[in-house]
């Protein structure tokens, strides 16, 4: 099971957990990443989450994320398929960042693509997106351990 975290995702455990639920959130992820080093499902990493990550100015949350894509298993690079899957998304009003995103989990045939940006979520569960499942944390915890 193939499993693509967006940037939001990745970063949910370092958030401030004040709000339950963030915290439920976190935990989730957590969990998800627990199920990534006992290979129990794969990680997607991207060309598009390494750019992100690269503009990140925060070096704690940079550390994480990339010992969280480490894991991965699985890389996507932004080929000519992504570019023009992300454009049709971006056509129906989604940003260019997040389409390249659910393109990169749409032609990489990721099971899961899991976002904690509500807008985000909604926005990309009303878009074709084949096999994949866009799902936020929660839902995504609790499909895999089913």
């Amino acid at each position: 099971m193939k499993i693509y975290l967006d940037m939001c995702s990745i970063q949910r455990p370092l958030d401030t957990k004040t709000q339950p639920r963030i915290a439920v959130e976190a935990e989730a992820v957590l969990g998800v990443l627990t199920l990534c080093e006992a290979a129990r499902v794969e990680l997607m990493s991207s060309d598009t989450l390494l750019f992100e990550l690269g503009r990140n100015p925060h070096p704690v949350r940079k550390e994480y994320a990339l010992k969280v894509l480490a894991k991965a298993t699985v890389f996507v690079p932004t080929d000519n398929e992504v570019v023009e899957r992300a454009r049709r998304f971006e056509a129906e009003g989604m940003k260019p960042l997040d389409a390249l995103h659910l393109a990169s989990a749409v032609i990489a045939k990721a099971d899961y693509f899991c976002t904690c940006d509500d807008r985000f979520l909604k926005r990309a569960k009303e878009m074709d997106t084949g096999q994949t499942k866009v799902v936020s944390p929660l839902e995504l915890i609790t499909e895999v351990t089913q």
